[in-house]
């Protein structure tokens, strides 16, 4: 799984879309790296793995599968043997039988976290001040007046559903923590990437460092996939 050879399939969270990974996408781009942005519709969690194996199939060769927030718990479904890494980014990572809102609510949120609640259609928006204030702290103005004007909502159907077995259990995985994520608390973290065995990399980033601090999240995806060819050529 040489950088020469592998794929990177990024994938976006909760009230983002891929234009979120577009300074990551330069950076690896840069390196001669193929990279697909994978988009969900945010509709349900069927729906969003759904759209991750369609992505997946796009692509030939060994991935690393990147997920932002909401994504890890998706990436963590998928069953294609292409995957041969995993990076979390500030993610989510339930564990077989646990939903996504078992682990975002694992703990007290951050005081200046947004409260979260459903419009008359089901879907639930980030509202407008959350973006300076939680998502994205550490980003420009311009650049939270972005995050706000394209978020994409998410349904309670991508939350609620119980995780089976996740692909962490069965490939290597590797996660950045973000020390000052104010919507998913560094606790809650910490706590996913020990028990998920993950290489864990701890930075003192935002929610987003993928706007905010690109070249970690390069660093750990390089890493990731640098590593990952090593292990499958011991194997082999």
């Amino acid at each position: 799984m040489s950088s020469n050879e592998a794929s990177v399939v990024l994938v976006h969270g909760a009230w983002a879309d891929g234009s979120s990974w577009a300074k990551v996408i330069r950076l690896l781009a840069a390196d001669g790296i193929k990279v697909v942005a994978a988009p969900l519709p945010l509709t349900s969690f069927a729906d969003d793995l759904a759209a991750i194996d369609r992505s997946l199939e796009r692509v030939t060769g060994p991935v690393a599968l990147v997920g932002h927030a909401y994504a890890g718990a998706v990436i963590g479904a998928t069953r294609d043997d292409k995957v041969k890494a995993l990076v979390y980014v500030a993610a989510l990572a339930p564990d077989e039988g646990e939903t996504v809102a078992d682990v975002f609510y694992r703990t007290e949120p951050h005081p200046l976290a947004p409260k979260l609640v459903a419009d008359g259609h089901g879907l639930i928006w980030l509202p407008e001040a959350a973006f300076s204030e939680a998502f994205a702290q550490h980003a420009s103005a311009e650049e939270q007046t972005l995050l706000a004007v394209v978020q994409r909502p998410i349904s309670p159907a991508c939350v609620t559903v119980a995780m089976e077995r996740p692909l962490w259990k069965d490939r290597p995985s590797w996660f950045l923590v973000a020390e000052h994520d104010r919507m998913i608390v560094a606790e809650t973290q910490h706590f996913m990437a020990a028990r998920m065995k993950a290489r864990i990399r701890s930075h003192p980033v935002d929610h987003t460092p993928l706007v905010t601090a690109p070249d970690a999240v390069v660093d750990i995806i390089l890493e990731a996939i640098r590593d990952a060819a090593g292990e499958h050529g011991a194997q082999g």
